[in-house]
This record gives structure tokens, C-alpha cells and sequence, in this order.
């Protein structure tokens, strides 16, 4: 009994100990926003009273709003276009199975191996002689077609009921309605897993952003965050301020899909 209440509070301590430095970041960057900057460089962990000069400063320095549009636009349309072509190709390399598909996923898997640092130079040629040099489109069409999310979504179509596939089949859907009408409303867990890896994937991109967009009207949050602590004495409060606002919108989304993101992950289908 008594190793029992030791060993349960030995794990209690543990996950507390976890939990603290889990959370710890997120209160230091709440408490800096409302410190001035000296106050932060020398780590004071109590809220201060500069809360409203450190929002005032940021959005004096940037057009907050259209920061925050741009990098809105970026994560949401990034985030749609790679659910809708990353859960087409893994439906398909799952369900029409062929030798041919089977060695292109194997090559897809390989390609993973290959790390971003090594394909933005050409991945940069490419972008420039199609003209999309400074647009969101040369953002986003580069991650479109992720190889981990294609991976992703073959895996979770290995327990997509067939039986209803070939029920649908029967009544006389075409494939496009069965992936529409059957697939979709079945794999939601998926998608809604899908889309906060993606989105906060989206969000938090840094650096090709930093190579394709050159203008400042164009800037997202994470450009301009890495802005603020380059300067010669830069204002940490107003830093903080900026890494809550940039932090805001991933937490929204995991919360609000958080069971869904467990089923996802579990590989649960309903």
C-alpha cells in the first residue's frame, strides 16, 4: 500500500514538474508583455503596469491589421488547398493500389529524407521564373502537396470502411460523390487533425516567407516578430506583445479541435 501512494506520488510530482515547464513559457511571455523592456531583460516574473505602452509601441511600428490579414489569408487558404490535395492522394494511393503507386510512395517517403535547406534554392529558381516573386502564391504553392500529410491520409484511409465504398458503388455514386458524400463526413477526426498541423505549420512558417516576400505590405506575423528582435535595442515588452497576437490564433484552433485531433491521431473512424 504504501509503495502504491509513493509511486502515485512520484508520478503526480513528475507530471506536475512537466506540466510547470510546459506552461512556464506562456506565463513569461504574458507576464513580459506587461513589463518594460529593462524589467524583461533582467527576468522579472510579476506583471507590471507597461501593458499599454508595449501595444502602443507595436502597432505604432506596423500596420497590425494587414499583417495579420496577410498571414490569415496565408494559413487558411494554405491549409484548404493542402487538406483538399494531400486527402485526394492519399485516398487514392490507398484505395486504386498498383505496383507503380506503390514505388512512387516509396520515393515520396524517401524524399522526406531531403531537408527544405537543400531544395530552396531550386525551389527558389522556380518561383522566380514563374513571376511569383513577392506573392502569396509563391508562398503557398511549394507546400501544397505535402508528403507528410499525403502519408498522413493514406494511413487513415487503411481503416475507411470499404464496405460503405462499395455500398455507394451499388447505388450508383460516382467516385467523386463517394469521396464528397462517404469519405469526407467519415474521416472528419482526420481532417480535423490534418488541419491543425497544417495550420499551425502555415502560421509559424518563417523561413520561405523570409525568401519570397520582399515587400512590406506583404509581411506575416512571424517576419515581423523576427523584425522586432534584430533592431539595436529592441523593445522586449513590445516583443511579448507580438508573440501573444502571433500565438493566439494556433491555440484557438487546437482547442476548438482538440478531441477531434486526438480521434485523428488515434486513427479513429466513425
Amino acid at each position: 500500500m504504501n509503495n502504491r501512494l509513493f509511486g502515485r506520488a512520484f508520478t503526480y510530482a513528475g507530471l506536475s514538474l512537466i506540466a510547470f515547464i510546459s506552461v512556464f513559457p506562456f506565463y513569461w511571455m504574458i507576464v513580459g508583455a506587461t513589463n518594460t523592456s529593462a524589467d524583461v531583460t533582467i527576468g522579472k516574473l510579476t506583471f507590471g503596469s507597461a501593458l499599454g505602452d508595449n501595444i502602443q509601441h507595436f502597432f505604432s511600428l506596423f500596420d497590425v491589421p494587414r499583417v495579420l490579414l496577410n498571414t490569415t489569408f496565408v494559413a487558411v487558404v494554405g491549409t484548404a488547398l493542402t487538406l483538399v490535395v494531400c486527402s485526394m492522394a492519399g485516398y487514392a494511393f490507398e484505395i486504386y493500389r498498383t505496383k507503380f503507386s506503390d514505388r512512387l510512395f516509396a520515393l515520396f517517403l524517401v524524399m522526406l529524407s531531403i531537408p527544405f535547406s537543400a531544395l530552396m534554392i531550386p525551389l527558389f529558381i522556380m518561383i522566380s521564373r514563374a513571376g511569383l516573386i513577392n506573392t502569396f502564391a509563391g508562398v503557398l504553392l511549394p507546400g501544397i502537396a505535402s508528403i507528410f500529410i499525403i502519408f498522413y491520409f493514406r494511413q487513415a484511409t487503411k481503416a475507411f470502411p470499404h464496405e460503405l465504398r462499395d455500398a455507394a458503388r451499388i447505388d450508383g455514386l460516382k467516385e467523386w460523390q463517394i469521396f464528397l458524400y462517404i469519405y469526407l463526413p467519415v474521416m472528419r477526426s482526420t481532417y480535423a487533425a490534418a488541419t491543425i498541423i497544417v495550420f499551425m505549420s502555415s502560421w509559424n512558417n518563417y523561413l520561405w516567407p523570409l525568401i519570397v516576400l520582399q515587400s512590406n505590405d506583404n509581411k506575416v506575423i512571424t517576419l515581423i516578430v523576427s523584425s522586432m528582435r534584430s533592431g539595436y535595442n529592441p523593445q522586449q515588452g513590445s516583443i511579448m506583445v507580438a508573440t501573444i497576437i502571433a500565438t493566439l490564433p494556433t491555440l484557438v484552433i487546437f482547442f476548438l479541435l482538440q478531441r477531434r485531433f486526438v480521434e485523428g491521431l488515434v486513427g479513429s473512424v466513425k
